[in-house]
């Protein structure tokens, strides 16, 4: 269980959190009890009808008997609404081991940190605050949460018994749609609003997770304020909303023209602005994957022919470009196209 590729796990207790979010535990019942070590910060991948989504694990490293993930309904969510509306206790999963960079790295990130959070982004938090705890961590920890209504905030009432019990910790809230009775910060999370509550960044590492939104408008108001980029860190999110508005999206191409995809002999037609993953797993061809947001690299495909739109989220190596391959959850077919799985 140290490096698995897939593995099931069965479902022992679901907690509502909010109105639209629920946390579910997940342990593994075979003859190895303990589930694969993990970072505070990496995600898993459930698979569920032909696809899969990665899920940010919100339980503390410190243990591995289980592990909690945090689920908020996402409008249209094949995957989310599917857990949220009919997945209960004793239901088993597929998952993939834990993976991803979004996580601490005490060389280089140093010990006094911040993480702007927003709505489900305060999972991979929630994970790193339980573990600061759990293991006495010497590391300062300012989490600057922002959701629409103070009653979507999740896990409020661990959140602030952490900053209660640990002088390390502090935990602010900003609400952009407050009741009468808030008292906290409003509004979204501007430059402003941030040092307001943490005071001046001065270098200090920024971590942010939340809904796609968030992360160009965080980009412009920390680096407007002066914040170096590399001391700024993204967890990859999925595919963009809109693929078209990135401005590398070739002028005159029509997003919702069709093209044709072929892999080897099965052809089949597709919008332009569907992600290549999107399409394959729609008739059936299901290329491994696990963040579908441009970072992994596992589903990596071959273009062999054809011309495909690879989005700013690719992180393509160069060997990559060299070689025709692209990450198929983050690009989108221009021209006809030919793929080699």
């Amino acid at each position: 269980m140290i490096n698995p590729g897939e593995f099931r796990v069965t479902v022992t207790d679901v907690v509502a959190e909010t109105a639209s979010s629920k946390t579910f535990r997940l342990e593994h019942r075979g003859r190895v009890r303990l589930l694969p070590p993990f970072l505070a910060g990496q995600y898993v991948s459930l698979h569920f009808q032909g696809t899969t989504r990665p899920f940010a694990i919100s339980s503390s490293p410190a243990q591995r008997a289980w592990y909690d993930i945090t689920v908020r309904r996402v409008p249209g969510g094949r995957v989310s609404n599917h857990l949220l509306d009919y997945v209960e206790v004793d239901d088993v999963l597929t998952m993939t081991g834990p993976s991803g960079t979004f996580h601490h790295n005490p060389l280089f990130h140093g010990s006094d940190v911040v993480f702007l959070a927003g709505g489900s982004g305060v999972a991979p938090a929630m994970s790193m605050l339980r573990e600061i705890a759990d293991r006495r961590a010497d590391r300062r920890f300012h989490l600057v949460y922002g959701c629409r209504s103070d009653t979507d905030v999740i896990f409020r009432g661990e959140l602030d018994e952490l900053a209660q019990r640990w002088p390390n910790i502090e935990v602010d809230y900003v609400i952009t749609e407050p009741g009468p009775d808030w008292r906290g910060a409003r509004g979204l999370l501007s430059a402003a609003t941030v040092e307001s509550l943490t005071g001046p960044l001065n270098g200090r590492m920024v971590y942010v997770c939340g809904p796609q939104a968030l992360y160009p408008y965080a980009l412009d108001q920390l680096t407007g304020a002066g914040h170096p980029r590399n001391r700024i860190r993204f967890e990859a999110n999925g595919a963009p909303a809109d693929v078209t508005a990135q401005a590398r999206w070739p002028d005159g191409v029509d997003p919702s023209g069709r093209v044709t995809v072929s892999v080897g002999s099965h052809e089949f037609r597709t919008p332009r602005n569907r992600p290549l993953l999107d399409a394959l797993e729609d008739e059936g061809i299901r290329p491994t994957a696990s963040c579908r947001s441009g970072e992994c690299g596992q589903c990596r495909i071959r273009v062999v022919g054809g011309q495909v739109y690879n989005a700013d989220e690719a992180r393509l190596r160069m060997s990559d470009e060299w070689f025709g391959y692209t990450h198929s959850c983050v690009s989108y077919p221009l021209t006809d196209t030919s793929l080699q799985l």
